[in-house]
């Protein structure tokens, strides 16, 4: 009809569907990373909600657990922020003080550089003056972006709310959720299937969000002990910055590697090689031991891959993308293998086709 071709037409109304459906996405992507991230922190939450709920006797217990569970939260977060908050904001406003100081010309011989640096004091001092004299006009175009940018970051308060209200959302009606969605496959088999996924689901999100807190705790702990023994200035800072640092796979070590090596060097410690042994030795047992036993559950990503998902995803999408960008991956990877596995039983289930002969 009309010289149209209705395998072509049906093909290219798909395509047309599939960029449609990537535009949209790409569109709310901000409102998308929100949701994703109180899917991700209500995955963390989920075992102590179940362990309270199951210990509780009433029918209406999983809302009892979850505000017992969200109780112990604020009170923890209000009691951390009060005993270790304090400490970060003053150490940091030191160091900001300090780093203002140290810019005036007449301070440079008093930096307190290790000793190897001392002769180069001037010259470090001379480089970044001048890189911020070449710069200066740069820095006046981007100094308004730069205020419209820290006055948008206000809405970060607005994320930390919504995040945990979302999240409570997920924890109480997941189940609901998750069996209503089944119910709209009617194939027995295509059902199984999406159960497995689910299932699958469940544990690599849970073991990646469990094992992002206990890396990044971990972290702050043997920094924060390690730091104040041996005299590392600002060590509360340093440490409680690594911990959110441990989220991002790959570049958030490095970022937190690099932060203190120079907040060390140009607050005056002279134990650089010790302080620098130490990091390489911790890095080392951190992805190499503790890293693969708590992620083993469901990632078996190859290092490869895990590096082209970070710096795809941060391309892509920032901090955010690299963020996701190891789930992401592992989910991926892990519907490839049950769908592909789903087609073979398809194939082994499916009656054969009988040839019956013609009578003659």
């Amino acid at each position: 009809m009309l010289g149209i071709d209705p395998k072509a037409a049906r093909a290219t109304w798909t395509v047309i569907l599939i960029v449609l459906l990537c535009l949209a996405i790409y569109a709310i992507r901000e409102t998308l990373f929100i949701f994703v991230v109180a899917l991700l922190f209500a995955y963390l939450l989920a075992p102590l909600v179940d362990i309270i709920d199951k210990a509780l006797p009433s029918k209406s217990s999983r809302t009892i657990a979850l505000a017992i569970v969200y109780a112990c939260l604020v009170g923890g977060l209000v009691l951390a922020g009060i005993s270790i908050g304090s400490s970060v904001a003053t150490q940091a406003h030191t160091l900001a003080q300090r780093v203002s100081d140290y810019l005036r010309p007449d301070q440079v011989r008093d930096l307190p550089l290790p000793q190897p640096l001392k002769p180069f004091a001037d010259t470090i001092f001379e480089a970044v003056r001048h890189t911020v004299q070449e710069n200066y006009e740069a820095l006046l175009q981007r100094l308004p972006q730069t205020i419209i940018k820290a006055v948008g970051a206000a809405s970060g308060i607005v994320f930390l709310v919504i995040v945990p209200i979302l999240s409570f959302f997920f924890l109480k009606d997941g189940r609901e959720l998750q069996r209503s969605l089944l119910s709209m496959v009617d194939d027995a088999l295509d059902r199984s299937v999406l159960r497995e996924i689910a299932k699958d689901l469940n544990v690599l999100l849970a073991q990646y969000m469990r094992a992002l807190v206990l890396l990044g705790l971990s972290a702050a702990i043997a920094y924060g002990v390690f730091f104040s023994i041996i005299g590392v200035p600002y060590p509360v800072l340093l440490a409680s910055l690594a911990l959110p640092l441990e989220f991002i796979p790959m570049l958030g070590p490095v970022l937190s590697t690099a932060s203190i090596l120079l907040v060390a060097a140009f607050g005056g410690f002279h134990h650089m090689l010790t302080l620098v042994v130490f990091l390489i030795v911790y890095r080392i047992i951190q992805d190499y031991v503790i890293s693969p036993h708590l992620m083993s559950a469901g990632m078996e990503l190859h290092p490869l891959l895990v590096l082209f998902g970070v710096f795809a995803g941060e391309q892509m999408a920032g901090i955010p993308g690299a963020f996701l960008s190891v789930p992401v991956v592992a989910v991926l990877r892990m519907v490839y293998r049950r769908l592909e596995r789903a087609q073979v039983r398809k194939t082994i289930v499916a009656p054969e086709e009988v040839v019956v002969p013609a009578q003659q």
